[in-house]
């Protein structure tokens, strides 16, 4: 997949607001800072020096990923608990002032939700003047392209921007918005507006993106980009599997089929976090994070503060301490300073191995910072839970397509609560029609295949307009309590779109009869994308049904009726 990014600009000088050097002189001495103070390093009992501070602003997102969270969210932190912008500053100037962070990363949740925070990067950007040398940002780019320049300004020198897939119908599917084309616009702009570094994460997942690993790398080629691969790790309610985790060595494999030259970089300048390669002659490079099957803890140099306010030393450990709580018992700063020593000291050498860690309790990770693991569900679940999710109905008293405006589920007798089919005899016969669409994201390869006829089972179109057709002649059949309904004519229109990798399938049915054929348009639909993953799953499990839905119907009492 080739992905054009305009190259970045050069980066624009650092942006420093009077309001935010006021504001920093101003809460300065609520800890009893001064600009003649030294500060001690942060070590753990192993020796480790910890310089690098990351701090989750909130727990909300404007995505609602499988991964992450339920549809319809997750239990939140009441917001008079979550860190105002004002303890934001002051726990970072601590971190800064006393403790020698010289790097500090804002997560989420997503970032960009906070309203104010743009006024905490330039309060944060104050600290520049007193050992801070970097202000990070992860985020899910989502509005990046309308504010990248915007937090530019205030002082972010990097970001991050997590993406798990380059191909639209998966990023719907996972996050369960639209949005993909903007969070590619974001990278630009990102790229545009002069960040020192761009970065992408993405969590690799066998059976779901795993086959996406080269179009990544090609994202480098032409732009300074930073593309890190990340082992899938286990969090509360992931539902993590080992049989799921692509590990690095096996990512590396798969990229040096397409790019056999790629290399390892000198990792002296680089953090030990990411294992860096890059391909010769690309203006980018890719990099490796491998928490589960070759961990970075010998060399861990960060720590964490929840958006709650409380302090994580490893972000696999259970242990926490609220420094909000301190804040707001306007306990001193060196009492502070102690807690967070006491707690460094508890630090482990290494966290477990990845079935321990699946196995022991600890917070979801969107309670954590950004995400960065997704569950993978067996593959036949994957597509019931495509076809639910992508009808986008939401389960009422109301049968979704009837033409009766009642509250009464039309097949459940409201006396004696049992299913009935519903009597028609009473309705004149009139012309209906009704059409139905979805889609199958199927990938480039098998797209290919079809077009040219080549798919092991045989002629792929053909076989699945026949399916449809006997589908929705047997909806009745297939679906209980629906009338067999002599039908007129099925029509069936497969369409192959290469630009997303998808077909897109459209099913028109007509009768004369008294109650109307929707259900056999769905039907047909449904069986036809059916179909066409069937006859092409030995080639790849990756495909997704998605959006099977009913376009319009005509005839009946409602008359003509058109859907979004």
């Amino acid at each position: 997949m080739n992905c054009s990014i305009s190259k970045r600009n050069k980066c624009a000088h650092f942006f420093f607001s009077s309001v935010a050097k006021q504001n920093f002189f101003a809460h300065a001495g609520k800890i009893r800072l001064c600009s003649q103070l030294t500060s001690e390093q942060l070590y753990d009992s192993f020796g480790r020096k910890h310089d690098y501070l990351r701090i989750s602003l909130t727990e909300k997102c404007n995505f609602r990923c499988l991964y992450c969270m339920p549809e319809e969210g997750v239990q939140l932190t009441p917001a008079p608990n979550i860190l105002t912008s004002d303890e934001v500053f002051r726990l970072s100037s601590l971190f800064v002032r006393h403790f020698g962070i010289n790097k500090i990363r804002l997560t989420g949740g997503e970032p960009f939700v906070r309203k104010d925070l743009r006024e905490i990067v330039e309060n944060l950007s104050s600290l520049k003047h007193y050992g801070l040398k970097t202000i990070a940002l992860t985020t899910n780019g989502a509005v990046l392209k309308h504010r990248a320049l915007e937090i530019r300004k205030a002082g972010v020198n990097a970001v991050n921007i997590s993406l798990d897939t380059l191909v639209p119908a998966k990023f719907e599917f996972i996050t369960r918005r639209k949005g993909w084309s903007n969070v590619m616009h974001g990278i630009r702009a990102a790229l545009d507006a002069g960040f020192d570094h761009v970065k992408i994460n993405c969590v690799v997942m066998k059976g779901l993106n795993d086959d996406e690993l080269c179009d990544f790398v090609s994202l480098t080629e032409h732009s300074p980009l930073d593309v890190r691969f990340i082992e899938y790790m286990p969090f509360d309610g992931n539902k993590w599997n080992f049989k799921r985790m692509v590990p690095f060595i096996e990512m590396l494999m798969i990229i040096r089929k397409v790019y056999p030259n790629v290399e390892k970089m000198k990792d002296e300048k680089f953090n030990k976090t990411s294992k860096p390669y890059q391909v010769p002659g690309f203006a980018g490079q890719i990099g490796f994070i491998t928490s589960m099957t070759k961990n970075f803890c010998g060399a861990c140099n960060r720590l964490r503060i929840t958006a709650d306010g409380n302090l994580k030393v490893c972000l696999f450990g259970r242990e926490e301490v609220s420094l909000r709580d301190l804040l707001r018992s306007q306990c001193s700063t060196d009492s502070i300073k102690s807690v967070i020593k006491q707690a460094l000291k508890k630090k482990k050498k290494q966290h477990d191995g990845a079935t321990q860690i699946a196995q022991s309790p600890n917070r979801p990770m969107i309670l954590i910072g950004k995400v960065l693991s997704l569950a993978i569900y067996e593959q036949s679940f994957l597509l019931s839970i495509a076809l639910i999710l992508s009808s986008r109905t939401k389960l009422t008293a109301k049968r979704t397509y009837s033409t009766q405006n009642t509250e009464d589920l039309s097949h459940i007798n409201p006396k004696t609560g049992k299913v009935q089919m519903v009597d028609i005899s009473h309705k004149t016969a009139t012309q209906r029609v009704a059409i139905a669409k979805g889609r199958i994201y199927l990938g480039t390869k098998i797209c290919e295949l079809i077009e040219r006829k080549e798919a092991t089972k045989g002629d792929v179109i053909t076989t699945a307009k026949i399916a449809g057709i006997m589908a929705a002649k047997n909806t009745c059949s297939l679906i209980p309590l629906c009338h067999q309904i002599a039908l007129s004519n099925v029509h069936i229109e497969i369409e192959i779109d290469h630009k997303s990798q998808e077909a897109i399938i459209s099913a028109r049915v007509s009768t004369l009869s008294s109650t109307g054929v929707e259900m056999e348009a769905l039907t047909a639909v449904s069986v036809t994308t059916l179909t066409i993953y069937d006859m092409c799953k030995a080639v790849s499990k990756n495909m997704i049904i998605k959006e099977i839905k009913l376009q319009s119907k005509s005839g009946g009492k409602s008359g003509d009726v058109h859907y979004d």
